[in-house]
């Protein structure tokens, strides 16, 4: 079984200023999302399913075309790519919402476009973020391990401390869990950073400024699912749409459909960790950052240059 890679790469990069998402940052003008495919192929995945907005669907389904028609699998077969849209008005059949909204209904909401196409386990990541090899190869092998199983995710985290930009505080979900390893709780902290006396900060969901354990695991929404999620996660969404049918920014979270799952005990999630370093252009000063990172990759050989 070849598990399949669900890439978020439907938001508009407001803060960043731009599509993140085509922003060649390699050497040879790779992008994120590049890296991520090469190091899910070496894991063994076997189809890319992109989640993209319809204006911009024309490119991405270019852009896939020109990089990766040859692209093989580990076994020798070609990479299957597939696409889904997000929109505003691709909810359950009877729902309505406020028609002064302008904004999809997120990341959850997103996950729920390829209920349709994918139908074997497969990981969701952002399209924005750089995981590393290893993170990959952990996802992989448990979704490998959990074909056949139901009710059972898993969440890649990643060390606190291997998550911060330098050039601002990021926001980031830090997890609890239970003596078995499976998550209790996820809690949006804002405005995470570094402070000078070398201490993590940030604002815990009160609005208070904590410190914050740099070796806590964190949510870079690196999810593993069974394809029983779809329909426990939309069942979710349905009743998260009645309650806020008129709101005109609330988002329907990856995190937010897992502890209503670990409440209602209809699912638990795995909590593994990894101990590769996050990256990501979360705002527009990280971008020299991680053109360097890249660029030390080829030179230390880590990556091939070009990348495909």
């Amino acid at each position: 079984m070849k598990p399949t890679l669900l890439v978020l790469a439907a938001g508009m990069g407001s803060r960043y200023g731009g599509l993140k998402q085509m922003d060649g940052l390699g050497p040879n003008g790779e992008t994120i999302i590049d890296y991520s495919i090469y190091d899910a192929v070496q894991a063994g995945f076997g189809k890319v399913v992109y989640i993209v907005r319809e204006y911009f669907k024309p490119q991405f389904e270019e852009l896939v075309q020109k990089k990766y028609s040859h692209v093989k699998c580990t076994d020798g077969t070609p990479l299957k790519f597939e696409f889904a849209v997000q929109e505003l008005d691709k909810i359950p059949a009877g729902m309505t919402y406020n028609p002064e909204r302008q904004k999809p209904w997120g990341t959850a909401h997103a996950v729920l476009m390829a209920k349709d196409i994918v139908k074997e386990p497969f990981a969701v990541i952002n399209g924005d973020d750089y995981y590393g090899k290893e993170s990959f190869a952990i996802i992989a092998d448990w979704l490998r391990a959990h074909e056949h199983t139901t009710g059972h995710y898993c969440m890649v985290g990643f060390e606190l401390d291997h998550t911060l930009s330098e050039s601002g505080g990021v926001s980031r979900g830090i997890c609890s869990a239970d003596a078995g390893h499976f998550l209790t709780h996820v809690e949006e902290h804002h405005n995470i950073a570094k402070a000078e006396d070398g201490k993590v900060y940030g604002d815990n969901s009160k609005g208070e400024k904590v410190e914050l354990d740099g070796k806590a695991l964190a949510s870079m929404n690196m999810w593993g699912f069974t394809p029983d999620y779809f329909e426990k996660s939309e069942a979710i969404f349905r009743d998260f749409i009645e309650k806020n049918r008129n709101e005109l920014k609330a988002e329907f979270y990856i995190p937010y459909a897992i502890d209503c799952m670990i409440k209602d005990n209809s699912a638990r999630t795995e909590l593994l960790s990894t101990p590769s370093h996050w990256f990501g252009v979360t705002f527009k000063e990280d971008r020299p950052g991680v053109v360097a990172k890249f660029q030390e990759f080829a030179d230390k050989g880590i990556y091939p240059s070009p990348l495909y």
